[in-house]
């Protein structure tokens, strides 16, 4: 079989000599080795063309080009990188996941802080922000009196992700007033201010946030542990042997008896089943000692 044959048969238009099966595979490659994504054959045109604009960019006149540039230069990979993820959520994405957090675990993190103890959440993958925005109102409430008392205690969220656009996004804090309305109204009239069609999230809230780019394949800076991690809708890119040790680092990274969320069409397998107890839909909890 004629593999360079069958490859442009998918991309119709485009020359093998610009975009062919062995730039494909280098691209495969670097994108699990560097971030655990995982780039089957079918996605070779979802390759080109988040791609291309950065090939052309960077004065490449083809992939192989471009493929070199990449093991030399570590910025060019980020940005490749960045490109290669997707970014794709929205305000409360499944809802049981914050009203769990809000009827089971937001008395106790309230308990905590009341008594001077620290909380400490992670939004692991955090992409655009609104799983970040979600989470953080929730923890608040819908009194915003009550809520201001809260976001002066020592509660912080750390949001993560690995490509830099959609940090810079989150950080921003302004999206449309409609992709707010999955939000509960009371949260949404309490945390957010409306100017046309925008919505901006209150200095409260943006507040508790602190937003850093992170590999989660790489080193973690962080010292001390979490209360509760969402990292939801990630691992569905990696494969088995990456979630599994993944998600024993994130084992590690919780408080004894704090909380884990993951994705609709994730699963907890491997070691960390022997740290953490599933409690509902794609929720665990750290056993305790």
């Amino acid at each position: 079989m004629n593999l360079t044959a069958t490859f442009s048969e998918t991309l119709p238009g485009i020359s093998p000599d610009v975009y062919g099966p062995a730039d494909f595979k280098a691209v495969s490659d670097l994108a699990h080795r560097e971030a655990g994504i995982v780039l089957p054959q079918g996605k070779a045109m979802l390759v080109y063309s988040r791609l291309a604009p950065l090939v052309r960019a960077s004065g490449c006149q083809t992939f192989g080009a471009y493929v070199i540039r990449l093991r030399e230069d570590a910025a060019e990979r980020s940005k490749a990188i960045c490109a290669l993820t997707t970014n794709h959520t929205f305000f409360y994405r499944e809802a049981h996941h914050f009203e769990h957090f809000e009827q089971d675990v937001r008395p106790h993190l309230l308990s905590r802080l009341e008594r001077g103890d620290k909380v400490r959440l992670w939004s692991a993958g955090c992409s655009s922000g609104e799983e970040t925005w979600s989470l953080l109102m929730t923890l608040l409430g819908p009194d915003r009196t009550a809520g201001q008392a809260i976001a002066r205690r020592d509660v912080r969220l750390l949001a993560s992700d690995i490509a830099t656009h959609a940090i810079a996004k989150a950080e921003g804090g302004t999206y449309r007033a409609e992709d707010l309305k999955p939000v509960p109204e009371p949260l949404r009239r309490a945390w957010t201010s409306v100017s046309g069609e925008d919505a901006k999230i209150a200095p409260e809230v943006r507040g508790l946030a602190r937003f850093r780019t992170l590999n989660l394949l790489g080193d973690w800076p962080m010292q001390g542990r979490f209360d509760v991690i969402f990292c939801r809708n990630v691992m569905i890119y990696f494969d088995n042997p990456t979630k599994e040790r993944l998600v024993a680092r994130f084992a590690q990274m919780l408080v004894q008896g704090g909380w884990l969320y993951i994705g609709h069409s994730e699963r907890v397998t491997g070691p960390a089943l022997s740290e953490l107890s599933p409690m509902g839909p794609t929720i665990y909890r750290r056993n305790a000692a």
